[in-house]
């Protein structure tokens, strides 16, 4: 098959041409543009995915430190609940026949009560004395002839109540010792 192309046909042809040329072109930029517009948004995700991964893991060891803050919580909770159950216990049953406590004196005059010995030496300890200060007996000096003078009490069931555990008179009283 012979085709004859005519000049006016060939002028068409190259028009068209032109016009599938600019299509194409303006497809190819269109397509740049869509690609350029995916890359930014890839960019973009990306980046908030990074962010995310970030905070995820600050999260992570947020949570992780609050479990662990939690757990000891739990475990000085479970410590204060023994304790009260055993404070309970020994507030139930009440005092017993040889049951101690300490009276922390100041100057004679009783600063507070403790239940033991211990206890109130580590108190004087908060109020200017050194921790490691050596305790001596006080004889039959008189109480107020010390700063700071532990008094044990021991508990009597014949009388219900506690008594000094050293009944010394530390005056005269009319003449009577």
């Amino acid at each position: 098959m012979i085709r004859i192309v005519t000049r006016a046909r060939l002028a068409q042809l190259e028009d068209d041409a032109r016009t599938a040329t600019e299509q194409a072109r303006q497809t190819s930029m269109a397509a740049n543009e869509a690609f350029g517009r995916h890359v930014r948004e890839l960019f973009a995700v990306t980046d908030r995915a990074e962010r995310a991964g970030a905070v995820t893991d600050e999260v992570r060891a947020m949570f992780a430190r609050a479990i662990e803050e939690l757990s000891e919580a739990q475990q000085e909770l479970l410590l204060k609940d023994i304790e009260i159950r055993r404070l309970r216990e020994e507030l139930q049953r009440g005092p017993v026949a040889g049951d101690t406590l300490t009276v922390l004196m100041h100057h004679g005059e009783p600063h507070a009560v403790y239940a033991s010995r211990d206890d109130a030496h580590a108190d004087t300890a908060t109020h200017g004395y050194p921790p490691d200060h050596v305790w001596k007996p006080c004889g039959e000096h008189p109480a107020w002839a010390f700063k700071w003078r532990c008094e044990a009490f021991v508990y009597n069931p014949a009388s219900n109540g506690f008594h000094r555990e050293n009944r010394f008179v530390s005056r005269v009283l009319g003449g009577a010792a």
